[in-house]
């Protein structure tokens, strides 16, 4: 019969047994303090030279010797917008393919948006917002309802000439991710720049904030209606000149 084994506890964490790990820690290098160290003179450096010199030794990236680097050669063209937006942009040859193969469904009450644009592969990156253009607009055959965040003058036209609805909504870059992702907890932003309120509450455009939009619309938000009220009453007022 074996005799029974017993684990060892571990002992307690004190003062007089704290160390670092074996290996953490290595021996300072002594840098000239005596040739007999190997390390003295010149440090371990070598004789002169710019990697010799005190500092960092080393010059910046795109340094070329002091001659004018070519980063500087090059003119600069044009500028970034900050305000800019870069939209997807989907034909509606494409919706229609897609419309008939079964990979998007629509109805008044459930439009096509990003998010199923994107589940569907038809946009794989939504960017600032998805825009529908009109090429291919001939072979759209059945009615379909899409709520993008712009959409063209002739796109407009095309779906509303075979029964579809199509009305424009503003998204934010937080707002078009939770759209995307499902998310619904959070209140969408409204626009705020002038061209998108003049967008947006445009009937032209199907601008979901214009009142003809709001009227026509199957699901509309208690709030749209006070934005669209409050974001028209500029139109009406009127200032004194002096």
């Amino acid at each position: 019969m074996s005799a029974p084994r017993f684990r060892a506890a571990a002992p307690r964490v004190h003062l007089f047994n704290l160390h670092p790990a074996p290996g953490s820690q290595s021996t300072q290098k002594r840098l000239g303090r005596g040739r007999s160290s190997g390390l003295g003179k010149t440090s371990g450096r070598g004789h002169k030279g710019q990697k010799a010199r005190s500092g960092n030794g080393k010059p910046k990236a795109g340094f070329e010797g002091g001659q004018t680097t070519i980063a500087k050669l090059f003119p600069k063209r044009g500028f970034f917008n900050a305000n800019g937006k870069t939209y997807a942009s989907v034909n509606l040859d494409r919706i229609a393919h897609w419309v008939e193969q079964g990979r998007l469904t629509s109805a008044p009450e459930r439009p096509i948006t990003a998010r199923e644009l994107v589940s569907s592969g038809c946009v794989h990156d939504p960017k600032d917002g998805v825009k529908v253009l009109a090429d291919g607009c001939e072979q759209l055959k059945v009615p379909i309802h899409i709520v993008p965040s712009r959409a063209s003058k002739s796109a407009i036209r095309a779906v509303e000439e075979v029964g579809g609805t199509i009305f424009c909504r503003y998204y934010n870059r937080l707002a078009l991710h939770d759209l995307v992702k499902g998310r619904n907890d959070r209140t969408a932003a409204a626009p705020t720049r002038r061209e998108d309120i003049l967008w947006y509450t445009d009937w032209r455009n199907r601008g979901y904030l214009s009142h003809k939009s709001i009227a026509k619309m199957p699901v509309v938000e208690e709030r749209w209606r006070e934005l669209a009220t409050q974001l028209t009453k500029f139109k009406a007022q009127e200032f004194e000149k002096k």
